[in-house]
């Protein structure tokens, strides 16, 4: 895989709502393109896993430690009043990826920005259309009170040898007419979940410049307040129940401590949480904690997944959950894992204890190639956990037990040029499965119960 590949890999890949940083285990890590200034970090801590884990945007929904209890009820699976099974393959509408909320999909390609798709019917209801070239690697990342956020050329400019280098806007679109509200301008083409995500009362994006992340109004673009990071340290940013918080350590090769702040949502002002032990890589963010990756040397392997709360309370992780790791997620009380030799395991965020493991039941993609696993899928009403492979195997296991207890097949097609069919997704309206890889859409009711 040449770097300009890899490179594009994680770009595609780090564009999911709730995301944050990297971790790539053992040697995964080779994988993919660090900054230079923690490229040795990078080599023990990596970011193969976002790679394979994070591409699919805010699809978890929250849920406690209760859901997986055994013996609870699990009702069967019903369908949502007015949907039926359908499918779409047109060219230019969803190659960028989509984000399902509520009965509504918005998806970007190709030809368009955002277009908003009927989940009930997979009508299209309207669309924007990209402005300058459409070959992206977002889509639309957020849904707040009846207006979309997603990302958009500044201009439709091109260099003579055709690159874009026009700039990126972050955008909000009426949901209800596809009207665009308003746009601002982003001081780099970062449109991964670090660029842009919702907090209380405002979009807390990257602007206007680099060191500056800005709050947003979400019905005009003004700016409330904005945090300028000190010069010489590096930032990551993440968003518990609201709050935004950012994981600062000083840019040196060095391993330094890092710093945990929480941000007033309203003011901007910052509170000093917790100095946490090394170089910290956030991971995932969930309800009201996040899972990072830590080191404290530059040597191989030498790092600890941890869950930290938003106090600051943290709990180590097994070592087994920073494996050779192809795809996870995290949701409410659990991380979700697939390995390579496809075994899917659970852990608990809460007491660090491995829950179960056994058999993803789906194709595994090989590690050497671009294809990727969906990330993982959970859906709380029904207890399960539901994984997605390019090779277009569906499978569900009970949350509670790790035991399949659904799988199926669909027929994705013929990988296109450049990979795109390779990023599948998946997704959840209600009990519905919503399953995308390259312009192929499926909808479809697992009929689950167990």
């Amino acid at each position: 895989m040449t770097t300009q590949r890899v490179e594009e890999k994680v770009r595609e890949t780090l564009h999911a709502v709730a995301l944050d940083g990297v971790l790539a285990p053992g040697d995964l890590a080779q994988q993919v393109v660090r900054r230079r200034s923690r490229r040795r970090f990078s080599q023990a801590a990596g970011t193969a896993v976002a790679v394979a884990a994070i591409a699919a945007g805010a699809m978890l929904g929250p849920w406690g430690s209760g859901v997986a209890e055994q013996g609870r009820p699990v009702r069967p699976a019903a369908s949502p009043q007015g949907w039926h099974p359908w499918q779409s393959s047109v060219a230019g509408v969803s190659e960028r990826g989509c984000l399902a909320d509520g009965s509504a999909l918005y998806c970007s390609g190709s030809k368009y920005d955002v277009v908003k798709v009927d989940a009930n019917t997979g009508e299209r209801l309207w669309s924007v259309k990209v402005n300058g070239g459409g070959d992206g690697i977002d889509h639309p990342f957020a849904v707040r009170d009846g207006v979309v956020y997603a990302y958009r050329n500044h201009t439709a400019k091109h260099q003579p040898n055709e690159d874009y280098a026009g700039g990126t806007d972050v955008m909000a679109v009426d949901a209800a007419t596809g009207r665009r509200l308003w746009s601002v301008k982003m001081p780099q083409d970062d449109r991964t979940g670090q660029a842009a995500m919702l907090i209380d009362g405002a979009l807390w994006a990257n602007t206007p410049s680099l060191r500056t992340m800005s709050a947003l109004d979400l019905r005009t673009g003004e700016t409330k307040w904005s945090h300028t990071r000190a010069k010489g340290e590096v930032c990551q940013r993440a968003v518990l129940s609201g709050v935004p918080y950012l994981l600062c350590s000083p840019d040196t090769e060095e391993v330094h401590d890092t710093d945990l702040l929480r941000l007033d949502p309203a003011t901007g002002k910052a509170h000093k949480v917790t100095t946490l032990p090394g170089r910290q890589e956030l991971l995932r963010t969930s309800n009201d904690r996040m899972v990072l990756a830590s080191t404290t040397s530059t040597a191989a392997d030498d790092f600890q997944l941890t869950s930290v709360s938003g106090s600051g309370a943290r709990t180590p992780l097994p070592d087994q959950a920073k494996g050779h790791i192809a795809s996870w997620a995290v949701a409410g009380d659990r991380l979700i894992s697939v390995s390579w030799k496809g075994q899917a395991s659970a852990y608990s965020l809460t007491t660090g204890k491995t829950m179960w493991t056994g058999p993803v039941g789906v194709t595994m993609p090989g590690k050497d190639t671009t294809a990727s696993l969906a990330p993982p899928v959970v859906s709380t009403r029904q207890a399960t956990v539901y994984f997605f492979s390019p090779a277009g195997d569906l499978s569900g296991l009970d949350l509670r037990t790790g035991k399949q207890v659904w799988h199926a097949h669909i027929d994705t097609g013929t990988p296109q040029p450049g990979g795109l069919s390779d990023r599948p997704q998946l997704q959840l309206y209600q009990d519905v499965l919503i399953a995308r890889n390259g312009s192929k859409i499926f909808s479809l009711l697992p009929p689950t119960g167990h």
